[in-house]
């Protein structure tokens, strides 16, 4: 908020987890610039993270990214000056972008091409505040017929702005917190661990070793189908209390 009031922009990267109150937080900041009658972009790699966000949208439909980032070393968006989505961009104070973390580097590139552009401004990013939020230990780009390499040049983080963003990083899982689960506790753990690459490694096969709780062996199709009864049966009923109690 700091840098939005004083108008000297920046680019600040979200490192959060699954379930540690990213969209909580984007969301919360997004209300508060817009409660000042400020403009504020929420922007996300994919459809379903969109939806989270209060007036979110996908990037691409957004930021008109295009198709085919690989055809160009130094792409821009196809967002001409004097249109109306030129105007948004040069009114924003804060672009959040969530998920960032699927998308290729050459996207948020492009991005800053662009509002330099759009808002005459040679700061980066125009001059404007862009909050990236994801989580590099999920997906990253989906690069075809490419090998592991590929896909590591071209994340954000092999990026020449990557060295200009701030990082931040939100720690504590408050979903698995608030309802106070030792199991659920020790697989947020597993899984960040794994995520962080700290599971051993079989130097044979290159394979993972899971730990031996990390998951429930069955013997036959019928018992993986009780197991997931009882458990599905459990949450429906969980949810619908919930539900209950909300009306």
């Amino acid at each position: 908020m700091d840098r939005v009031r004083s108008g000297n922009g920046g680019v600040f990267f979200l490192d959060a987890p699954g379930g540690t109150g990213k969209t909580f937080l984007i969301n919360l900041l997004l209300a508060e610039i817009r409660k000042q009658n400020r403009v504020a972009l929420a922007v996300a790699s994919s459809g379903i993270a969109a939806t989270l966000l209060h007036g979110g949208r996908t990037a691409h439909s957004a930021l008109k990214h295009p198709l085919d980032l690989a055809r160009s070393e130094t792409p821009v968006c196809n967002i001409s000056r004097g249109s109306g989505k030129a105007e948004v961009l040069k009114l924003c104070k804060v672009i959040v972008w969530d998920e960032c973390t699927m998308a290729h580097k050459r996207a948020l590139e492009a991005l800053d091409r662009t509002l330099q552009d759009i808002r005459g401004n040679n700061r980066l990013m125009g001059g404007a505040v862009v909050v990236l939020a994801g989580d590099f230990r999920q997906t990253l780009p989906v690069i075809p017929r490419s090998i592991p390499a590929d896909e590591l040049n071209a994340c954000l983080k092999a990026s020449y702005l990557w060295r200009h963003v701030h990082k931040m990083t939100l720690t504590t899982n408050m979903r698995v917190h608030l309802q106070g689960d030792l199991g659920a506790q020790s697989f947020a753990q597993q899984l960040l661990q794994l995520g962080d690459g700290k599971l051993p490694v079989d130097p044979d096969t290159d394979l993972v070793s899971f730990p031996s709780d990390f998951c429930t062996t069955v013997a036959s199709l019928e018992e993986l189908i009780g197991k997931f009864s009882r458990t599905l049966a459990t949450t429906l009923e969980v949810t619908t209390g919930f539900a209950i109690e909300q009306f």
